[in-house]
C-alpha cells in the first residue's frame, strides 16, 4: 500500500479521484498511507450509495445479477459525489448518500473539499462505465473468491445471521463473476502506465 500510495501521489498535487475495486471484502489502508505523507483525503464507499431497502419490491436486487444490475445507484454517487470532487472550484461533496445498515438518508450532510483533496472510493464494481471515467488512479485488489465469501461472512455475520454465507456465495459472488465478464476491470493492469489514468494492481 505504501508503494501504491506514492504513485498516486506522483499523480499531480490538485485534486485527485482513486477507485479502489476488488472481490468484497477486500480491504484497503491506502488512505492511512497517503495522509501520513502530508494530503488532505477523504474516503467514501459505493456501499452508502445504494438504492434504498424500502424500494426493493420495485426490481430484483437480492438475486446475484439483480445485485450487478439494479443494488448501486449511479446517478446519485455522480450528482452527489463524484461530479463536485471533479467539478475545479466546487467546495464540498457528499460521502454518503443512505447508511446500508440503518438506511439513514444523509444526502444533505457535506464535507469540505479542497483543491488537494484526494478523494479515495472503495467498493464493488467501481470501474463500470457508468463511472469509471472519473478515476485519475485506479487499483484494483485481487482476492481469491472463496476467501471473499469467508471474509465477508466473517464481517456481516451480525446482521445477516446464519444466511451470510450463503448471500456472499449465491449473491454478491455471482454479481461479481458478471462484473468480471462483461467490464473486465483487471484490463487497466495492461494499460500503459504512461497515461495520467495509470492503473495499479494488489493482493
Amino acid at each position: 500500500m505504501k508503494a501504491i500510495a506514492e504513485r498516486v501521489l506522483t499523480v499531480g498535487t490538485g485534486r485527485l479521484l482513486v477507485g479502489i475495486d476488488g472481490l468484497t471484502a477486500s480491504g484497503h489502508e491506502l488512505a492511512e498511507w497517503i495522509s501520513a505523507a502530508g494530503r488532505p483525503v477523504l474516503r467514501a464507499s459505493l456501499d452508502d450509495f445504494k438504492k434504498p431497502w424500502k424500494d426493493r419490491r420495485l426490481y430484483d436486487r437480492e438475486s446475484g445479477e439483480g445485485c450487478y444490475r439494479n443494488a448501486y445507484d449511479y446517478d446519485v454517487v455522480k450528482r452527489l459525489l463524484l461530479d463536485p470532487c471533479r467539478t475545479p472550484g466546487t467546495t464540498s461533496a457528499v460521502l454518503c448518500s443512505i447508511d446500508p445498515l440503518t438506511q439513514q438518508d444523509h444526502a444533505a450532510e457535506r464535507t469540505a473539499l479542497t483543491s488537494g483533496t484526494v478523494l479515495i472510493v472503495d467498493g464493488v464494481f467501481a470501474f463500470r462505465p457508468e463511472i469509471n471515467g472519473y478515476w485519475d488512479f485506479r487499483v484494483w485488489l485481487h482476492v481469491d473468491a472463496e476467501l471473499s465469501v469467508q471474509r465477508g461472512a466473517a464481517r456481516d455475520q451480525n446482521w445477516t445471521g446464519s444466511e451470510t454465507e450463503s448471500i456472499h456465495r449465491n449473491r454478491y459472488l455471482v454479481a461479481e463473476d458478471i462484473y468480471v465478464r462483461e467490464v473486465e476491470p483487471a484490463r487497466w493492469w495492461t494499460s500503459s502506465s504512461t497515461t495520467r489514468r495509470s492503473p495499479a494492481l494488489a493482493s
